[in-house]
């Protein structure tokens, strides 16, 4: 026999709500009708789906049953009507975005811009920090992080990723000279940003394929890449940058890069945002917006 599949609706709704008159006014139509096409459904089943006295309304064994089988396929159709309206919608509303201050002045903000002028109902409220924030406690609905994830239970797209170079100041070269081989760097002032898991552990790839691992001696610690790149820029030693940051600076020669023949792993770019069946639509369309202009500008 073919069921009614709203029938299972309202009966899903008079399960979780506990009340006829409490499903009723959550989908908005009469409590009688509510409880008659459930006696419709019972009765094309053959079973009591509740328990009904005059107190509260409670699930029989078979009520229970179906109520575990039919509830997360309800869900899911209800999921997947979300996704297409909200396909057919307009970006709109607030967008709340954490990313460093680094990154966003200098990558995100022009996109930032583009965005708002492609979608005008669109407000972004830009949090920056250094450190990773809770997005759940803090509101947040999404974040650009940079570098390697870790296990969470935050969902998570890569945007592509930046490379690393070790940088220091003309200045500074001129007085300590230009190392040859990472193995030099030893011997080097070392900036250290202290921030990272291993601030004084780097793995160069050589011209050749092979790897060396170097542990540098920290002359200074800082927990900003700000303040880092400031330091390196006033003499202070040498340390390592992301390239978005300081290619400009090595451009018109107010930085050196060194050892460019020795890569560094590249690190990854990410949007990460809290778990949920449903991403809005919001979030979705800034992903790609930034993705897509990234992979333009290469």
């Amino acid at each position: 026999m073919a069921h009614d599949l709203n029938r299972l609706a309202l009966f899903a709704a008079v399960a979780e709500t506990g009340s006829f008159t409490a499903a009723a006014e959550r989908i908005g139509k009469p409590k009688s009708q509510v409880s008659q096409q459930v006696g419709r459904l019972e009765a094309e089943l053959g079973v009591r789906l509740f328990t009904r006295t005059t107190r509260k309304v409670s699930l029989t064994e078979a009520g229970s049953a179906l109520f575990d089988e039919c509830a997360p396929l309800l869900n899911e159709m209800q999921a997947a009507l979300a996704r297409l309206d909200a396909e057919r919608r307009e970006p709109s509303g607030l967008l709340r975005l954490t990313v460093s201050a680094e990154y966003a002045a200098t990558v995100l903000a022009p996109l930032i811009v583009s965005f708002v002028e492609r979608y005008p109902k669109m407000e972004i409220d830009v949090v920056t920090a250094s450190e990773q924030v809770d997005l759940v406690d803090a509101r947040i609905d999404l974040a650009i992080r940079m570098g390697w994830l870790k296990d969470s239970s935050l969902r998570a797209v890569s945007l592509g990723d930046f490379g690393q170079w070790v940088v220091a100041a003309p200045a500074y070269l001129q007085r300590h000279g230009v190392p040859q081989r990472p193995a030099e760097l030893v011997s080097h002032r070392w900036v250290a940003l202290s921030l990272l898991r291993l601030p004084l552990q780097w793995t160069f790839t050589n011209p050749d394929g092979g790897t060396e691992t170097v542990r540098v001696k920290a002359a200074l610690r800082i927990n900003s890449t700000a303040g880092l790149q400031g330091l390196v820029a006033a003499g202070a030693g040498m340390s390592t940058l992301p390239d978005f940051m300081v290619a400009e600076q090595v451009r018109t020669g107010l930085l050196v890069r060194v050892l460019a023949g020795f890569a560094l792993p590249r690190a990854g770019i990410y949007a990460v945002y809290p778990d949920g069946r449903h991403v809005p639509v919001k979030v979705r369309a800034f992903i790609d917006h930034v993705r897509d202009a990234l992979v333009a500008s290469g």
